[in-house]
C-alpha cells in the first residue's frame, strides 16, 4: 500500500463529525419531528446507539487490518469473488448517497434562495468544488473542514440563542401522543440518515497516522457530540415551531427567519443557508473521496486522481434523473434509504466482522 497516512486521530474524528453533522444539523429535525413528534430526540438517540454498534464493528476491523481499506481486507477475509459481490452494492450505495446530497442542496436553493436558477447549476457546482477538494488530498480536507465545522456550530448556536424569546417549553409535551411506534419510525429514519452512513469510514480509517492518540475514543466522542448537537437543534425547533416543525423541511432555516432583534439583527436565515451549503459540501467531498479511492483500488490504477472528475460528472447526471420531484426524494430518504443502506452497506460490514472474529478465534485456538 502507498504511503498515504497523513492525518492524526483528532483530524480523522473531525472528518467523522463533519460527515455526521454537517448537513444533518439543518436537514434532520423536520423528518424526525414529523415521524416521532415531540419524542424525536428519543428516536435520535436510539439511532445513535445503533451508530455506536456500527462504529464498533468498523473500529474492530480497522484494528485487525490497520493498513487496509474495506476492499483490501474484504479480499483477505472472504476472497476475491465474494469481495466483488460485496463491493458492487457498496459502490451503488456510495453513488446514491452522493447524488442524494447534491439533490438536497439543489432543492434547498430552488425552494428558498435562488428559485429562478436551473437545478443543474447547483448540482454541478457543488460536485466540481468537491472534486477540486478531493484532488487536494485528505490532509487539506481535514484542515479545511475543521474551520468549516467550527463555523457551522457557532452559527447554529447563535441562531438558537437569538430565537430564545420564541421558545415555549410546554410544546415539548406530550411525549407519546400516539404511542411508541412513531418513535421507532423516527429511529428508522435517523438510523438511515445519518448514522448508518458512517460505514463509509471503513474506507478512510487507514489514513490515520500511527501515533499514540486513541482513535476509538475520539471517534466515539464525535458520535456523541453529533447526537448532542442534533438533539439540541431538534428540541429548539419543537419549542419554537411546535407541531409545524415536522412540516417544514429546513426547520432551522425557518427558525432563523424568526429572529428580529431591535430592528438591527434580522433576516439572518442566509447564515443558516451557508451552513447547509458548507455541511453538504463537506459530506459530498468525503463521499466522493471514498468512491474515488475504492474504484482506484478495485481497478488497481496508478493515478489515484484520474477518476475524480468523471465520477463527479456521472453523479451529476444521476442526480438530475433520479427523482421527478421533491416529494419523491423525501419519500426515498424516509422510507427506502434506511433499508437500502442496511442491505448494501451494513450487512456486508457485519458479515466481515463476524468472519474476521471467527478467523481470529480459530487462529488463537490453533496456536
Amino acid at each position: 500500500m502507498k504511503k498515504r497516512i497523513t492525518v492524526s486521530s483528532r483530524q480523522m474524528a473531525t472528518l467523522f463529525l463533519s460527515f455526521l453533522t454537517g448537513s444533518s444539523i439543518v436537514n434532520i429535525p423536520a423528518p424526525l419531528t414529523g415521524a416521532a413528534k415531540n419524542a424525536a430526540w428519543m428516536s435520535l438517540w436510539m439511532a445513535n446507539g445503533l451508530g455506536m454498534l456500527l462504529l464498533s464493528c468498523i473500529l474492530y476491523l480497522y484494528r485487525k487490518y490497520p493498513e487496509m481499506t474495506l476492499i483490501q481486507y474484504s479480499r483477505q477475509a472472504v476472497g476475491r469473488v465474494l469481495t466483488i459481490i460485496l463491493v458492487i452494492p457498496f459502490f451503488l450505495l456510495s453513488f446514491m448517497m452522493l447524488a442524494n446530497i447534491v439533490v438536497d442542496i439543489g432543492g434547498f436553493f430552488k425552494s428558498t434562495m435562488m428559485r429562478e436558477t436551473p437545478t443543474y447549476v447547483f448540482h454541478f457546482l457543488i460536485l466540481f468544488t468537491a472534486a477540486l477538494t478531493v484532488r487536494s488530498g485528505i490532509e487539506v480536507m481535514a484542515r479545511m473542514f475543521t474551520l468549516l465545522l467550527i463555523t457551522i456550530f457557532i452559527f447554529s448556536a447563535i441562531v438558537m440563542l437569538l430565537t430564545l424569546p420564541a421558545y415555549r417549553v410546554e410544546l415539548l409535551m406530550p411525549l407519546f401522543p400516539k404511542g411508541f411506534k412513531p418513535v421507532l419510525h423516527g429511529a428508522y429514519i435517523a438510523y438511515g440518515f445519518p448514522y448508518a452512513e458512517l460505514i463509509l469510514f471503513s474506507m478512510v480509517l487507514p489514513f490515520v497516522r500511527k501515533d499514540q492518540e486513541p482513535l476509538g475514543k475520539f471517534m466515539f466522542a464525535s458520535l456523541l457530540i453529533s447526537g448532542l448537537s442534533l438533539t439540541l437543534v431538534i428540541v429548539c425547533t419543537i419549542m419554537a415551531l411546535g407541531p409545524m416543525a415536522g412540516n417544514i423541511k429546513f426547520s432551522l432555516f425557518t427558525l432563523a427567519r424568526l429572529i428580529e432583534l431591535a430592528d438591527i439583527i434580522e433576516r439572518v436565515e442566509s447564515v443558516i443557508g451557508m451552513t447547509l451549503i458548507a455541511g453538504s459540501y463537506m459530506k459530498a467531498t468525503i463521499v466522493l473521496f471514498v468512491i474515488n479511492l475504492g474504484l482506484t483500488q478495485l481497478f488497481q490504477l496508478q493515478d489515484d486522481k484520474i477518476l475524480i472528475f468523471p465520477i463527479a460528472f456521472f453523479t451529476g447526471m444521476i442526480s438530475l434523473t433520479m427523482f421527478r420531484n421533491e416529494l419523491e426524494f423525501m419519500g426515498h430518504v424516509g422510507t427506502v434509504w434506511p433499508l437500502f443502506i442496511t442491505v448494501t452497506g451494513v450487512v456486508p460490514i457485519l458479515l466481515l466482522t463476524i468472519v474476521t472474529a471467527l478467523k481470529s478465534r480459530r487462529k488463537q485456538a490453533s496456536s
